[in-house]
């Protein structure tokens, strides 16, 4: 069929143009300065111009039958298909591109008809009309044909081949101040090692050959004025599909009341779907911002719109859990969620700045940058809480056997677990501490690991060791007895320094402080051997100066009392505990050497005068009773002995 195009007349302003470009033509073919092929071109568009001539009443009837035959054939090619049940591009491309063309047809000939100011315009109404009618037609089946072709060729998002980041740590925090010592944190190295997967690798969400005939569809239907019915359906069905991925990461839809009123096991779950989540739709979006350029690149302002339309369902419903998160309750044992949350945002803020860069997509951005910004407000108020509750912890009964506080295994294995967040807390600590400490923005590698000592967050995790000591302090005084007073104080400074020296924390601390930490546990050790010993070790002290029986007398009574007072000694601390063996070892090894030398003076010095009869132990027995100290279990030193014989 020829176009409907060649049969239109032309208007009056039309005729005029013409006849004018007609004589501009002839003027310039009587130039003699013209070469052939100038020549020929100029021949060629007389001849042009000469066909596109005026047609007369008599020409314009011959031209609406012209043009009644050739949407006949237009209107049998649309309603061919109407009673065909299958779908047209897979059925023949073929035949679907000739449905196109027909449709193309219509459109011009409803473009065009109205040029045909003729005295029978009923007939012309009607043809209009009858245009119209099958143009709905055809947009509703074209409608019908996307979304069965956006539906089957469908590609899956393959998760498979995607590395994150990760964000996850599976400890787990009593806020009652219970132990923590077995909490793991070896998921920080796989967190270190994995790296974002980048954007720039886009999965094609519909399959490539089918994209062609997804624009084709499209540009007819725009062109028909349907881009609103083209819209949405388009973007219900990849907002559908946007949606199942959730589904399939096993995202369920709370409000924000669900996820205030949930519990914390239940929370910390759907945190890190939350978090893995985000990942992936941020990837996926990538992939769906594409298809959408592919398929509206070129057909105007639409492309942004609809992609903010498929895209903001899913993300409303990822940044409400967000809000809730951040406007709940701010529980020390939320703070690590709230570091991954705020990481995985900030990771993908680039990305999703990028993907809503146009207008249409500001709110998205706007949305996402305040989620953000609410996070690290929680964060700091988390922070803030933790600091308040070692300070309000107040115990009324004092540790068993002098053993480490369930407050210092509580504390230090929170905040060994805090260098992982280093970069993210220097930026939320970065105003808080600036007056206490002294950042320095660039890094050289020679300077970096002394100068982390002096970073935001080493300055902060200084501070709570700070909160924590003067509470140690007075929980010792709970014990009525000195000597165990520093044997708990003792056991807690060495364990923040064990803490502190195993791990990264010790570039935070820095080593000033871990000196410092080390003179005070030892001072403590010195204190409780001047506190236990003194007493006894006195009465070693003189001895054969004159051999009398009141000499004598006095050296047997010291001997007598001094047994009883080691005696005691052992009675009671064994039952006391330094859980640390070889802090436990260099206590009996720096006791025996104190009392078993004074001992092995004393004896050698006045075996003759007290007498055999006297002398209860030797000093291989005193060696072996000191080792039995801070075991943890009370023995006599009658059944140890009968055990030892």
């Amino acid at each position: 069929m020829g176009d409907f195009r060649s049969v239109l007349p032309l208007c009056e302003g039309e005729e005029h143009m013409i006849a004018a470009t007609q004589h501009l033509v002839k003027a310039l073919g009587a130039s003699k300065n013209l070469d052939d092929d100038l020549r020929k071109i100029l021949s060629q568009l007389e001849s042009h111009l000469s066909a596109m001539t005026i047609l007369s009443p008599e020409s314009r009837v011959t031209g609406f039958r012209e043009l009644e035959q050739q949407f006949k054939w237009a209107e049998e090619k649309i309603r061919g298909w109407e009673s065909n049940q299958s779908l047209m591009w897979d059925s023949d491309p073929l035949e679907a591109s000739e449905y196109l063309k027909a449709v193309v047809a219509i459109q011009t000939l409803v473009e065009g008809l109205p040029r045909l100011s003729m005295s029978g315009s009923r007939k012309q109404k009607e043809l209009l009309n009858r245009a119209d009618s099958i143009l709905q037609t055809a947009m509703t089946r074209l409608e019908e044909e996307l979304v069965h072709i956006l539906v089957k060729h469908k590609q899956y998002f393959d998760l498979g081949n995607m590395s994150f980041q990760y964000y996850g740590k599976d400890v787990v925090y009593d806020e009652s101040f219970v132990s923590v010592e077995d909490m793991r944190i070896e998921e920080a190295s796989q967190r270190n090692n994995s790296g974002n997967e980048s954007v720039d690798c886009v999965p094609d969400l519909v399959h490539p050959q089918v994209i062609p005939h997804l624009k084709s569809i499209a540009t007819v239907m725009f062109a028909s004025n349907y881009h609103q019915e083209f819209c949405q359906a388009f973007v219900s069905v990849r907002r559908d599909a946007l949606e199942e991925y959730l589904v399939i990461l096993k995202v369920e839809k709370f409000s924000i009341e669900d996820v205030l009123k949930m519990e914390w096991d239940s929370l910390n779950f759907e945190i890190q779907k939350w978090i893995r989540a985000l990942n992936v739709i941020i990837r996926y979006l990538a992939s769906e911002k594409r298809l959408c350029d592919q398929v509206f690149g070129d057909l105007g302002f639409l492309n942004p719109f609809c992609f903010v339309e498929i895209s903001k369902v899913s993300l409303l419903h990822l940044l409400n859990f967000g809000e809730a998160i951040a406007m709940g309750t701010h529980k020390p044992e939320k703070l690590f969620r709230l570091l991954d949350m705020y990481e995985v945002v900030v990771d993908n803020l680039l990305y999703i700045d990028t993907l809503f860069s146009e207008e249409a997509g500001t709110c998205v951005r706007i949305e996402f940058h305040q989620l953000l910004r609410r996070l690290a407000d929680s964060a700091r108020a988390t922070l803030l809480t933790f600091g308040n509750a070692i300070a309000a912890n107040a115990s009324t009964s004092p540790v068993p056997r002098g053993e480490i506080h369930p407050l210092t295994r509580y504390v230090m294995n929170y905040i060994k677990t805090l260098p992982i967040y280093c970069s993210i807390l220097n930026v939320l600590l970065k105003d808080q501490n600036a007056a206490a400490s002294n950042p320095v923005v660039e890094l050289d590698n020679e300077l970096e690991v002394s100068s982390m000592a002096y970073c935001p967050m080493a300055c902060h995790l200084r501070s709570i060791t700070c909160i924590l000591e003067p509470k140690l302090d007075s929980n010792s005084k709970l014990y009525k007895d000195c000597a165990l007073q520093h044997i708990f104080l003792m056991n807690n400074y060495h364990y923040m320094v064990e803490k502190a020296k195993s791990s990264e924390l010790k570039l935070f601390f820095g080593d000033e402080w871990i000196r410092e930490h080390i003179v005070k546990f030892k001072q403590h050790a010195t204190s409780y051997e001047r506190a236990t010993w003194s007493s006894a070790l006195s009465l070693l002290s003189g001895g054969r100066a004159g051999s009398s029986s009141t000499s004598k007398t006095i050296l047997k009574e010291k001997c007598r009392r001094f047994i009883i007072a080691f005696e005691e000694v052992y009675k009671s601390q064994t039952g006391w505990s330094i859980p640390d063996s070889q802090l436990r070892e260099d206590l009996q090894i720096s006791t025996s050497q104190k009392v078993v030398l004074a001992y092995r003076n004393f004896i050698g010095r006045n075996s003759a005068d007290i007498g055999e009869k006297y002398i209860k132990y030797n000093t291989d027995d005193l060696e072996k009773y000191i080792l039995d100290l801070f075991e943890g279990s009370p023995k006599s030193m009658q059944r140890s002995r009968s055990r030892r014989n």
